[in-house]
């Protein structure tokens, strides 16, 4: 530290401070930027499970804090909260594997409702439309790409360039057998697939249960880390940020199964098929900021497309998407949450890109 005295001003000398240092460069911030990046990838295995359940302890609180006020112990509070909550996620998972398997068993019957509405719409644009204009110009183009490696095979086939004839020789025939698999291999390949889930889903439940159990003490040991220069006014901060991330996690919610409630009803009373499972997908896809909607309105259009010989069904869901979604994200959301998130729709979009690209679609 070096101290520079000022020449005298106003009757009082001054005195400044330099600190002698040199601030963090741009070059070393992104030295750590890059290195916690890497971090976050590489380590996706450790830290995805732990931010789930991090996220699911803060949506699991109020349900913990509602079942302490109903004198119940901590712990019982928190393993009711947890097998309740896993219990739903599990019966979730399980119907929507049971409808997918029913639709894709479905799927062939539709090919003849499809075939007609593409024949149609080759009709409607007459024999000379734009359709078979454009296969024509595929196939003349072929045609063209195909001329030279036939004179070239011609020119090759010339008498004189022939190659003197030599007596094929047959096959020898190979037969590969495989040893039987044993019955723990049997076992091994058949649960191989399902281990890292089971593992993972494990994982999870450990965490909230520690989470949740120890939620007041990690508070603790985290306001004494970073707020030690005024430790009430710390504490104050984070329990309004867990209440709020709480509410708003809940309310989320809220909002997006009586989306799918609605969704579902609407497609049962249009006819699309498997409205269940379509009003499951919308519940969670709405979860996914901006893709998530437009995605949950196209899976079940795309199943009317199929099921209906004609158009009506898939205007009717049509229409019923963009009501449920309108009166949702314009009416009721935001008197709901109003501005209480403080985030803008282009950084919803940079996070939402940054975190895929890291973790996946978790």
């Amino acid at each position: 530290m070096a101290n520079d005295v000022s020449p005298r001003i106003g009757g009082a000398d001054r005195v400044e401070i330099r600190t002698s240092g040199t601030p963090p460069t741009s070059l070393g911030t992104l030295a750590v930027a890059v290195v916690i990046v890497a971090s976050l990838y590489f380590g996706r295995e450790v830290f995805v499970p732990v931010a789930l359940a991090i996220l699911l302890s803060f949506a699991l609180g109020p349900l913990v804090l509602l079942l302490r006020r109903w004198h119940l112990g901590r712990v019982p509070a928190v393993i009711v909260a947890v097998l309740l909550a896993f219990s739903i996620i599990g019966g979730i998972g399980t119907f929507l594997g049971s409808q997918l398997a029913h639709l894709a068993g479905d799927l062939p019957e539709y090919q003849s409702n499809v075939a007609q509405k593409i024949h149609s719409l080759r009709a409607s644009t007459g024999g000379g439309g734009i359709i078979d204009r454009t296969s024509k110009m595929v196939k003349n183009l072929g045609k063209e790409i195909e001329k030279p490696e036939t004179g070239d095979k011609t020119a090759a086939n010339q008498p004189a360039a022939s190659p003197p004839s030599v007596q094929p020789q047959s096959p020898v025939p190979v037969e590969i057998r495989q040893s039987a698999s044993t019955p723990i291999q049997l076992i091994y390949e058949a649960a191989a697939p399902l281990l890292q889930p089971l593992v993972t889903a494990g994982i999870i439940v450990v965490f909230v249960i520690f989470f949740l159990l120890q939620r007041e003490d990690l508070r603790d040991r985290f306001i004494r880390l970073a707020g030690a220069g005024d430790l009430r006014r710390t504490t104050v901060a984070l329990d309004d940020a867990a209440r709020r991330l709480s509410r708003y996690l809940l309310a989320q919610t809220a909002v997006n199964a009586s989306f799918g409630v609605l969704v579902g009803s609407g497609l049962w009373f249009i006819g699309v098929p498997h409205p269940g499972l379509w009003g499951i997908l919308g519940m969670l896809l709405r979860f996914i900021p901006y893709i998530g909607p437009i995605t949950a309105a196209a899976l079940p259009m795309i199943v009317a497309l199929a099921v209906d010989p004609g158009w009506s069904m898939l205007l009717w869901t049509t229409a019923m998407f963009v009501v449920v979604e309108l009166t949702t994200g314009q009416a009721i959301e935001p008197w709901l949450y109003g501005h209480s998130t403080g985030l803008s729709g282009i950084a919803v979009i940079v996070a939402a890109a940054f975190w895929t690209l890291l973790w996946g679609p978790i």
